[in-house]
């Protein structure tokens, strides 16, 4: 769409009566997508009274359906609220224009749903096509004809970065060029990295081997063949299969080709007068860890439109053990589907992990003007990872040897594009493979104690939500989001109810239960985030420019990395809950990412394949 097909086309929208005047927030929180009529049921109210107040759950018509005594919670330390708590699962009618009252304060009316409409599934999924980069994404697959565009970085190839960094250092560059072309920007900006493409990759392909290995019809029906708008969308593989795939082009694109030797820093170096030390390896089979502009584009800028120029940046071990994992799921998972993109997966794998074995100190050491690092400095559990992928999908014996070797093997802990270690044994607990039967049963069992530990968590706060920290960090909805893949595998695992409601009650916080009343996910809810800061879905900053579209996660609350010039006015001035601003110039706070929405599909294809 041109720029001035896009201005008539917010003109029409005004025209029409079409306007974003968002709702004003209600003292009673609750799901603005509405609650399962057979699910749990729980709205939160702040008030300062001490003792309990009485509640009325009216009916469209205004009848009362049912009544009782809040709970009173107390102060609750990540809102810096008092609170109560409302409890009517009992309720079980489904039914639109339901209403809750206490006292003067209303809700607004919402709906107990008694099935699934897969819409926010869908809706999320789409988000990925929407972030494809080196094809048009054309109007017939989005929600509204100005989302679509021209294809950016067509192709994307990009040789060795070989200039002067930050620090005066100048690296010496390589004497080859890859072609990066498709894959996923990355989040709000034109980066691809390797590092956050696996974690992203890994949760969507794991949501459909999940509904594979249990055989769960309904959740293989709304991930397959036709159920997504996308030109994939009539294959006969399942779409969101054909969407990770596009990235698993771009990852598989950035392993290093035989035979090339660079110069790379190894260690964990402090720079000594701003120069870290460089030693020749060879580099054969390890990534780069990101392809990415020289510089950062302003906002708005779309994709089409960025005049950078595309660098490759040197190999990690960190993005060789993401390709290792990723292509080994792969590897498993289109075995029987297609055959040779299977086996070219597999071979990625071998020579990825062979090199991350070769070289198992390379960081990322930035910082690069343009791009964001992702450098992470203990690589355990991305070994680890790597290694129950490979060891699930082919039982290779060395895979087993670092397998056992690590201190997390079978172990459980939070996930993030930092913090994989889960990932490998989510697989051993749920692929079959050489593990004994005991060691099958540990693997869940410590995702159930993960689980457990997250309940217990939901009973500590105000909102009811599986998660507690003293500060809220950058993308902590993806922290609670997280939270709920493992409580639903936990779930699929022991049939235990509590472990599913403690999943609704983290979607329930994402989609409105929190206290600014706010559901971060677009296009869901009467108070939906509406302005991401994001190069292209940017009508915030300029009309001309699209606004963007349903199933968009915000990052969320951040009360622990206040960086940008609208959080910084905030710093020291919020509950760590309510550190958040619906604004695209915020982006320690309302910045989107492959890896956030990612397990909101988990998590909304989980709820709406176990609602009962």
């Amino acid at each position: 769409m041109t720029r001035l097909a896009a201005l008539l086309f917010v003109s029409l929208l005004v025209l029409a009566g079409v306007t974003h005047a968002e709702e004003a927030p209600r003292p009673i929180r609750l799901n603005q997508m509405g609650l399962e009529a057979n699910g749990p049921k729980r709205a939160v109210l702040a008030d300062a009274s001490k003792s309990p107040l009485d509640w009325t759950l009216l009916d469209a018509s205004g009848a009362t359906v049912a009544s009782g005594k809040t709970k009173v919670f107390g102060d609750n330390a990540a809102s810096g609220e008092h609170v109560h708590q409302i409890d009517f699962s009992s309720v079980r009618k489904a039914g639109d224009g339901y209403r809750l009252t206490v006292g003067a304060a209303e809700s607004r009316p919402f709906a107990l749903r008694a099935r699934p409409d897969g819409k926010l599934t869908k809706a999320a999924l789409s988000f990925f096509y929407q972030q494809r980069a080196s094809v048009p994404i054309e109007a017939r697959f989005v929600e509204r004809p100005d989302l679509a565009r021209p294809a950016g970085h067509a192709p994307d190839k990009a040789t060795c970065f070989d200039l002067a960094d930050e620090r005066g250092q100048v690296w010496p560059g390589c004497d080859y060029t890859l072609d990066a072309s498709d894959g996923w920007y990355d989040a709000g900006d034109h980066g691809k990295y390797v590092v956050n493409g696996g974690v992203s990759v890994w949760t969507l392909v794991n949501a459909y081997e999940r509904a594979a290995v249990l055989k769960r019809p309904g959740a293989l029906k709304a991930l397959g063949d036709g159920s997504q708008a996308l030109p994939e969308n009539a294959n006969g593989v399942p779409d969101i299969l054909d969407e990770a795939r596009f990235e698993l082009s771009f990852l598989l694109a950035m392993q290093v080709p035989d035979g090339k030797t660079l110069q790379v820093p190894v260690g964990k170096q402090k720079p000594v007068d701003g120069k870290l030390k460089l030693t020749a390896i060879d580099a054969s089979g390890m990534a780069h860890q990101k392809i990415a502009d020289r510089n950062w584009t302003g906002l708005p800028t779309s994709p089409a439109d960025d005049k950078e120029v595309r660098y490759l940046y040197y190999p990690t071990t960190g993005a060789t053990l993401n390709l290792a994992a990723v292509t080994a799921q792969a590897a498993r998972v289109w075995k029987t589907i297609d055959p040779a993109f299977s086996a070219r997966c597999l071979e990625a794998a071998r020579r990825a992990f062979a090199a991350a074995l070769r070289h198992p100190d390379i960081y990322q050491l930035g910082p690069f003007t343009g791009s964001g690092g992702y450098g992470d400095g203990d690589l355990t559990d991305e070994l680890y990872w790597a290694a129950a992928e490979l060891y699930a999908t082919t039982g290779d014996a060395n895979a087993e040897k670092v397998l056992r070797a690590s201190p997390l093997f079978l172990a459980t802990s939070d996930i993030s594009w930092g913090s994989v270690g889960a990932l490998g044994t989510i697989t051993l607990a749920l692929v079959p493979s050489g593990l004994k039967p005991a060691e099958i049963t540990q693997a869940r069992t410590s995702l159930m104690a993960a689980a457990g530990r997250y309940l217990s968590e939901d009973l500590g706060q105000g909102y009811g939500l599986p998660y507690a920290a003293p500060g809220y960090p950058w993308g902590s909805n993806s922290s609670v989001l997280n939270r709920a893949v493992v409580l639903g595998l936990a779930y699929d695992f022991t049939g235990e109810i509590a472990y599913r409601f403690g999943a609704v009650d983290a979607m329930d916080y994402v989609l409105g239960r929190n206290p600014l009343d706010r559901s971060y996910v677009t296009g869901f809810g009467a108070r939906a985030m509406q302005n991401p800061h994001h190069r292209f879905w940017a009508r915030q900053a300029n009309a001309a420019y699209p606004a963007p579209p349903a199933g968009v996660v915000s990052g969320g609350p951040n009360s622990t990395n206040m960086g940008d010039d609208v959080a910084k006015t905030m710093k020291g001035q919020c509950k760590p809950q309510t550190c958040w601003t619906d604004d695209y110039r915020a982006f320690t706070q309302n910045e989107v990412a492959i890896n956030w929405n990612a397990p909101l599909v988990w998590a909304s294809a989980f709820l709406d394949d176990t609602m009962r």
